[in-house]
């Protein structure tokens, strides 16, 4: 029995209707809320693409502290195995590993993982126009925020309409 109670078949078209809702360009200001880096605040700017005949999504660009830019990209797909996909360069890399998750009508949440890291990145679309995106990890048995980023869509829509 699947951990998520809905089809491959659903989970496939909310995922294709949820990832088309978030391309196109968005930017927005984030901060950090735990760790060594606590406090400090960032402003990213993405493109939001979908990839042709398969059900996903990038998101790439850069954030910015102060004078200082870091690219940034995630990456998810849904296939037979479920959604995987990258968080930068992936766990081989300096990133992380999408290794599962579930996406609800506006809501997505990946499952991440590196070594002995593992912990969850949570999208929220509100309407057409915001999208909250959450970076959690797990320290003992909780699930800590630690980065959090709030986007705007910059463009003049999205690539759809998609009625909700």
């Amino acid at each position: 029995m699947s951990a998520y109670p809905w089809s491959v078949a659903t989970a496939s078209e909310t995922g294709r209707q949820f990832f088309e809702r978030v391309a196109g360009k968005w930017s927005g200001s984030g901060e950090i809320v735990a760790g060594k880096y606590k406090g400090t605040k960032f402003v990213c700017s993405f493109a939001g693409s979908t990839p042709a005949g398969k059900t996903g999504m990038t998101l790439d660009g850069d954030c910015r502290v102060g004078v200082f830019n870091q690219q940034m990209s995630a990456t998810v797909e849904h296939g037979h195995a479920g959604f995987r996909g990258t968080f930068l360069d992936g766990a081989k890399g300096k990133g992380l590993d999408v290794v599962g998750g579930a996406i609800e009508r506006e809501t997505a949440v990946f499952a991440i993982h590196r070594n002995a890291l593992t912990g969850a990145m949570r999208a929220q679309l509100s309407g057409q126009d915001k999208m909250n995106i959450t970076i959690s990890v797990h320290v003992d048995e909780e699930l800590v925020p630690v980065i959090g980023v709030a986007l705007k869509r910059v463009d003049q829509g999205t690539v759809s309409a998609i009625a909700d």
